[in-house]
């Protein structure tokens, strides 16, 4: 809201330095009005978007399309292999983030680091980045972990161990595009492919054991 409301003031104040209007300043006003639509679009909240609920399911926590699908050595929290899931979110994308199931946050951690693009696969440990673990009742944990891209450069994320996840309840937000990567346990049953575009808190990405 205070970038739309940005941009508004600006456009105010030009109207204001400039009474007398000459078609230069009619351009200042089309290229603002648009910045404009693209900010009130990019901030966009899917309220009337239905959670999906599916007993063990680990649902997408963002809009985007899902990058990579593979085994790695999860380093931070479990200190072993896990199934990684990225999702890459384009400016287009909404960049709200949701709980992708029901359970508890049992650790936070915000790091500091680099902006490189979000495709490589270095941006995963090396940029900035929140790390997110959620537990159910059934004592699974998974980790989300929001990354900032080359354009993204701020990540919105207001949680402590002990926060309820709630699925499909808002978790965040990566301002102006970047990736977000799901580790899950090894046994989970994916759901997704490379490529397919997926939809927070709709989309399925895996079902637990």
């Amino acid at each position: 809201m205070i970038n739309v409301l940005i941009v508004v003031a600006i456009l105010v104040g030009v109207n204001l330095l400039w009474p007398h209007q000459d078609w230069w300043h009619i351009l200042v006003y089309v290229v603002m009005a648009a910045f404009l639509a693209l900010i009130i679009r990019f901030f966009r909240d899917p309220v009337k978007r239905r959670t999906t609920h599916l007993e063990h399911a680990v649902l997408s926590p963002a809009d985007g399309e899902i990058a990579a699908n593979e085994i790695v050595m999860e380093n931070e929290y479990f200190h072993e292999k896990r199934r990684q899931i990225s999702i890459f979110m384009s400016i287009y994308n909404v960049h709200i983030n949701f709980f992708p199931f029901d359970g508890v946050v049992t650790y936070y951690k915000y790091h500091p680091g680099k902006y490189l693009v979000a495709f490589n696969p270095k941006s995963s440990t090396d940029n900035e980045h929140n790390t997110i673990v959620i537990k159910d009742v059934q004592g699974r944990e998974v980790m989300i972990r929001q990354i900032a891209g080359f354009v993204a450069r701020r990540i919105v994320c207001d949680l402590e161990p002990g926060d309820a996840s709630i699925v499909g309840e808002e978790l965040g937000m990566i301002r102006f595009g970047s990736r977000v990567d799901v580790f899950l346990p090894l046994d989970a049953e994916v759901d997704v492919h490379i490529g397919q575009k997926v939809r927070g808190k709709a989309s399925v990405l895996a079902v637990m054991k």
